[in-house]
């Protein structure tokens, strides 16, 4: 007993001491550097952010955009019954004034506020200004905020405050060096980015990361692969499951070590992590995501580990530099009030992290657990101040895409509005755009992968891609329309996969689809300016028909003279009118049921002879059932003069392509025919066909 406690005790000790260095209690060491390094990269990213937001938001909120910010702040006003409990819940400085002149001051003020962070200009105080208006954006416009990749920044901005040093021009920061609590507070971040991250695809039930497939679905399943992604996808399982391996070590052991294994431990963390963070960033284009977290493993470093690397490296003059620059002050003393609100600030930080953490790793939501947590996720649940970071605990089932395709000429042919970033045409992959994150993209793929039924968000672009906005329509690649505004919008869907590379080689072409259906129906504007919609195929063709396709004409004047639809009546004389518009503008079936309608006089009186003339025109189309017909009106006289000879020419025309009925015909008239009559109707028949070639080519 003695001897085991002898053992403990020591290894215990030692734990508690490597998580005292873990929290910045350990005592000789500085972080003048790593802070410096992370705070640049922050601005850096917050640059990427308001740069994106300041190319977008004119289209996505303005006046004239998809959901003017005006109408948004309406809606959140409504779901919430007090003014108090609405700022609580989704808290945005647009509640005091959301016209587009305040969007304008917040998105300039949001990147002037970078841009200084950047450059080391106050840059408590430009965090501070970031916080506030990416907060005021994610909350305000939230239909167009991604959680993991806006909330990540508003954390880190919010933790990066008592973290980054006082000051307008800090410099280096050695007379504002790091708090112990400030620091600890950034490190449990990325602990939680890390660790959370792990053990959410673990626990999610998603059972491609417990087969060792998941890998070798995620690079065709993200939303934006690029070219290395493709080339990944190419690989065998075996390099797959190593990435499977390398993806839980950086976010299951790495964080692990990072707290009970010392400056190598943190190394090796750092390594990992950013090893991990570099090939997604390479691969799958998740936006600032990879760089921020990036940046953020740069915490695990302090200036003696960065010297220290430099002269493992024989860069004894950086290393010199860098010891020489990090002389750190003592951690200056604060006032009672401020010692004591910065503590109760970050305590309550980290108990809502610790108890999301339990929630995460399955502590059960009751009233118990409740009663501690709603009056803490009330007041600050909607700042983004504590979040859960579960990135691809489920991948997606497969890669979807939905394409805005219109028709300027009822249906007859349409043309797709291109994506800038996303991939949609067969022979192209997304470019490597990351840390820029493509929002207006991103919010169409993650609405459609995570809905079931048609949101909110399509109907909008559809609506403004009728009316040809302008703003909408430079969110895309070009506009297939330039004249004038399409007449109607479908939105098919496709399941898209990945060639494999020798095909890839041979066609051109990285992805193969699958249809899969339309995610809206047929929109259209009607007569009054409104956007309307076709839901059923009577619909559709009754708009496309309208819209003057020929096609769509012959096919409702079918429906109208058959009657085989329920939701169609049987109305000839609406028949006769589809038939006549399609056969005006050379449908040969149209021409055809047009012939059939003249000739038994349905929806009008009978008239031989424009029944004669409408199968003329079908039967000099190559219509098999309308050469017969007209032989038959020649061999009988209706509508023409009665001509055997022309009779048996269009019979044996007919015969040539199968037609039975001709055979029979021909074989009937062939038999009470003269000789002469015959070869003068084969004679007549090869000019037929000539005829007919000449107008096929």
């Amino acid at each position: 007993m003695g001897s085991a406690s002898k053992t403990v005790l020591p290894r215990l000790s030692g734990a508690w001491r490597q998580l005292q260095d873990f929290s910045g209690l350990g005592g000789g060491a500085s972080h003048l550097w790593p802070r410096w390094l992370i705070l640049r990269a922050v601005g850096l990213v917050y640059i990427v952010i308001f740069a994106g937001i300041i190319h977008e938001s004119r289209a996505l909120i303005g006046p004239d955009g998809l959901a003017p910010l005006s109408g948004l702040v309406a809606q959140l006003k409504a779901a919430h019954p007090t003014l108090l409990e609405s700022f609580f819940r989704a808290p945005t400085l647009f509640w005091f004034n959301s016209s587009w002149g305040m969007v304008v001051i917040l998105q300039g003020g949001g990147l002037a506020a970078a841009c200084a962070l950047t450059l080391n200009l106050w840059p408590r105080m430009s965090l501070f200004v970031c916080w506030v208006t990416l907060l005021s954006f994610a909350r305000g416009w939230i239909m167009f905020s991604d959680p993991q990749v806006d909330w990540l920044m508003l954390e880190v901005a919010l933790l990066c405050i008592p973290f980054a040093p006082a000051g307008y021009r800090p410099g280096l920061g050695a007379h504002s060096p790091v708090r112990p609590i400030a620091l600890f507070m950034m490190r449990w971040l990325l602990f939680r980015v890390m660790f959370e991250s792990g053990l959410a695809k673990l626990l999610s039930g998603e059972p491609r990361w417990w087969n060792l497939t998941a890998m070798d679905a995620l690079y065709e399943t993200a939303p934006s692969p690029t070219f290395l992604g493709y080339l990944d996808h190419q690989l065998p399982h075996l390099w797959h499951v190593g990435e499977l391996i390398l993806t839980f070590a950086a976010e299951l052991l790495a964080p692990l070590l990072a707290v009970f294994a010392g400056r190598r431990g943190r190394w090796i963390a750092f390594g990992l992590w950013s090893a991990l963070q570099a090939g997604i960033q390479l691969t799958c284009n998740f936006g600032w995501l990879n760089t921020a977290s990036c940046a953020l493993g740069l915490v695990l470093l302090d200036d003696q580990m960065l010297a220290a690397a430099a002269r493992t490296l024989r860069l004894r003059r950086l290393s010199r530099f860098i010891s020489t620059r990090a002389v750190a002050f003592a951690v200056p003393a604060l006032v009672r009030w401020r010692r004591y609100g910065l503590r109760l600030a970050l305590g309550l930080h980290f108990y809502l992290t610790l108890v999301a953490f339990a929630l995460l790793a399955g502590l059960p939501s009751n009233g118990v657990t409740n009663l501690f947590t709603q009056p803490l996720r009330l007041a600050f649940g909607g700042f983004g101040s504590a979040n859960t970071y579960q990135l691809y605990a489920r991948l997606d089932p497969f890669h979807c895409v939905v394409e805005f395709v219109g028709s300027d000429d009822g249906g007859h042919t349409w043309r797709p509005y291109e994506f800038r970033y996303f991939p949609q045409r067969l022979d192209h992959v997304s470019p490597l755009m990351a840390p820029y994150f493509a929002r207006f993209e991103a919010s169409l793929q993650i609405q459609v992968i995570t809905r079931d039924e048609p949101t909110v968000l399509y109907e909008l672009v559809v609506e403004q891609l009728l009316r040809q906005n302008p703003e909408v329509l430079r969110l895309f690649r070009d506009n297939p329309f330039p004249a004038s505004p399409p007449q109607m919008i479908r939105t098919p869907g496709y399941r898209y996969h990945f060639t494999a590379l020798a095909a890839q080689r041979r066609d051109g072409l990285y992805w193969k689809r699958e249809y899969l259906g339309e995610h809206l129906p047929l929109r259209y504007l009607a007569a009054d300016g409104s956007v309307a919609q076709a839901v059923s195929a009577y619909e559709q063709l009754l708009v496309k028909a309208r819209f003057g396709n020929p096609d769509a004409q012959s096919s409702l004047g079918y429906l109208f003279i058959s009657g085989e639809d329920p939701e169609v009546p049987k109305q000839a004389a609406a028949a006769r009118h589809w038939f006549e518009l399609a056969a005006a503008q050379g449908v040969a079936g149209a021409q055809f049921n047009l012939a059939l309608i003249y000739a038994n006089g349905d929806g009008g009186p009978v008239d031989p002879r424009q029944a004669a003339r409408w199968c003329r025109l079908a039967a000099e189309q190559g219509l098999p059932a309308a050469q017969d017909r007209l032989g038959l009106m020649h061999l009988q006289g209706a509508g023409v003069p009665r001509d055997v000879v022309e009779a048996l020419a269009w019979f044996q025309v007919a015969a040539l392509t199968g037609e039975e009925a001709a055979q029979g015909h021909l074989n009937y008239t062939k038999a009470r025919a003269q000789p002469a009559v015959i070869q003068a109707a084969e004679q007549r028949a090869h000019a037929i066909l000539a005829g007919l070639e000449a107008r096929k080519r």
